[in-house]
């Protein structure tokens, strides 16, 4: 009782507004012990650190062209897939000293080809996107510097069967895809959708123009591999044009001549590989390193066609560079090895050549 009245005798002396400001004070001082002492924060799901390293157009090349057709710059979209193409592909970061050394080797090969055949430099790089310049043999059966598939080579005057496969012949390959890009661009009449038709295919190009009612390669949504395409040209067309744009020191495209062959043509049966070595004062290993579009040991021609065999003039120089390009990713025997070095016989004055 007596301290009902203590505590009455202060708050009637108090008046209306002191009591306001120690309830105020009383209702501060629960908030903080309940949010310390009672109530534990609830765990932080939201991230503030920005995880987009990406910045649309960061140092891609201004003005960017493919045979003279000008990127289109005001897009998003292809700002995304330029990006991808010339920042995500870690290939050349850690392989540009294998490709220019390619490069050295057989842009000589494929470059007077596509002049000679009315088609633009820069679809040279459709070979390096190809097959890296090697005469490799892709799971679906395409195969050679321009990867064309036995049906598509046939069409463009290769010859492919079981003894002869002239998309390893890395000219006359050369000679078929121009075939292929000039008919591409009899129809479209613009160079990258010719680029993207080598691709997917002339029709396959003309279905998704029609479907998607477009006349630009830009503006279709096509699979992956061709929605690429041109912009991975344009990222290898920049590696080699100007590599200090990935980091890589600048090299110095000084081409190597040409590998100096005798041509020798025949236009009957081959019974056996090793007479015809013979004939020619060398081994059957020069014959098939050289010349890989033959398959076998023999050939059976009834119809006398032409066939041209080449070997090196000089046989004791060393080539092996260019035959590891020629043979693909199937190794080579020792034999081939030193034939490649040019370990071999030396050509009789009295063999003919063409």
């Amino acid at each position: 009782m007596i301290f009902k009245k203590i505590v009455f005798q202060i708050f009637s002396k108090l008046n209306l507004t002191s009591l306001s400001v120690v309830f105020f004070v009383l209702f501060v001082m629960l908030f903080i012990f309940l949010k310390v002492f009672v109530f534990l924060p609830s765990e932080n799901s939201v991230s503030y650190t920005n995880n987009n390293q990406n910045v649309l157009g960061l140092n891609i090349p201004s003005n960017l062209e493919f045979c003279g057709e000008k990127i289109p710059s005001n897009s998003i979209a292809i700002k995304e897939d330029l990006e991808k193409e010339f920042f995500n592909n870690n290939y050349w970061k850690s392989n540009s000293a294998v490709l220019f050394a390619k490069a050295k080797k057989w842009f000589p090969y494929i470059e007077p080809i596509l002049k000679q055949q009315g088609i633009p430099d820069d679809f040279k790089y459709v070979a390096v996107i190809e097959s890296h310049l090697s005469n490799i043999v892709s799971p679906a059966g395409a195969a050679g510097f321009w990867q064309l598939m036995p049906a598509s080579a046939q069409n463009y005057g290769l010859e492919v069967n079981e003894f002869v496969d002239e998309r390893l012949d890395v000219e006359r390959s050369t000679v078929a895809a121009c075939k292929h890009i000039k008919e591409a661009h009899s129809v479209f009449n613009n160079w990258t959708l010719s680029a993207a038709a080598y691709n997917l295919g002339i029709g396959g190009i003309q279905s998704a123009l029609k479907k998607q009612n477009s006349s630009n390669y830009y503006d279709l949504l096509l699979n992956s591999e061709t929605g690429s395409f041109i912009y991975r040209i344009l990222a290898y067309k920049t590696l080699f044009s100007n590599p200090a744009h990935f980091g890589i020191k600048k090299k110095k495209l000084n081409y190597f001549n040409k590998i100096p062959l005798k041509s020798y043509k025949v236009d009957s049966t081959i019974t056996n590989l090793a007479y015809l070595a013979k004939h020619l004062g060398c081994t059957k290993a020069v014959i098939k390193l050289y010349n890989p579009w033959f398959l076998g040991e023999s050939l059976l021609n009834p119809e006398q066609k032409i066939y041209e065999f080449k070997i090196p003039k000089n046989l004791k120089a060393d080539y092996s560079s260019y035959i590891v390009d020629l043979i693909g990713e199937d190794g080579v025997s020792t034999q081939e090895t030193e034939a490649s070095k040019g370990i071999e016989i030396k050509t009789p004055d009295s063999t003919k050549t063409n």
